[in-house]
This record gives C-alpha cells, sequence and structure tokens, in this order.
C-alpha cells in the first residue's frame, strides 16, 4: 500500500534543544505545561523527553580521551620549555 502524502512535515528538535527545554522544565518555579506553552510544544512531548532525559538518552557525545603515551609526551613537552 502506498504512503499516504499529507503534506505536514514533523518538526525534528536537536538534543540540545532537549536538555534545555527538560532542565528549564526542572526548575522550582516552573510546571511542564508552562515551560511546553513558552516552548510551543506538547505538554505530553516534554514530558516524553523528561522520561527519556531521566534514563539517560540524551546523553551528550563525550570527548574521547588521549591516550596514556600523548600525555606523557605532552609533560615532557611542557618540562622542555619550562
Amino acid at each position: 500500500m502506498p504512503k499516504m502524502l499529507t503534506g505536514k512535515k514533523t518538526q525534528q528538535y536537536t538534543p540540545e534543544f532537549k536538555v534545555k527545554a527538560v532542565e528549564w522544565s526542572h526548575q522550582a518555579h516552573r510546571s511542564v505545561k508552562s515551560v511546553a506553552e513558552a516552548l510551543d510544544i506538547h505538554p505530553f512531548m516534554l514530558s516524553r523527553w523528561r522520561k527519556e532525559y531521566r534514563e539517560g538518552k540524551f546523553a551528550m557525545k563525550r570527548v574521547k580521551k588521549a591516550p596514556a603515551d600523548a600525555k606523557k609526551k605532552s609533560r615532557s613537552r611542557m618540562k622542555l620549555l619550562a
């Protein structure tokens, strides 16, 4: 069966936007409903983001650690400069 084209496009939100919205909604004087209205999103969507945030699904990409030998090289370079 072919897809129905309705002309509507689903809004995509970045993980950064979602995290900011969740953190904003966790402030003591704010409610999920008021934050959702301010961001022009449905309160259920914000509630779902809050759940995903608790589950760690919005973990930001971590910077890879430098290899141990790279740290040694940088230390030896610092000693040479001193």
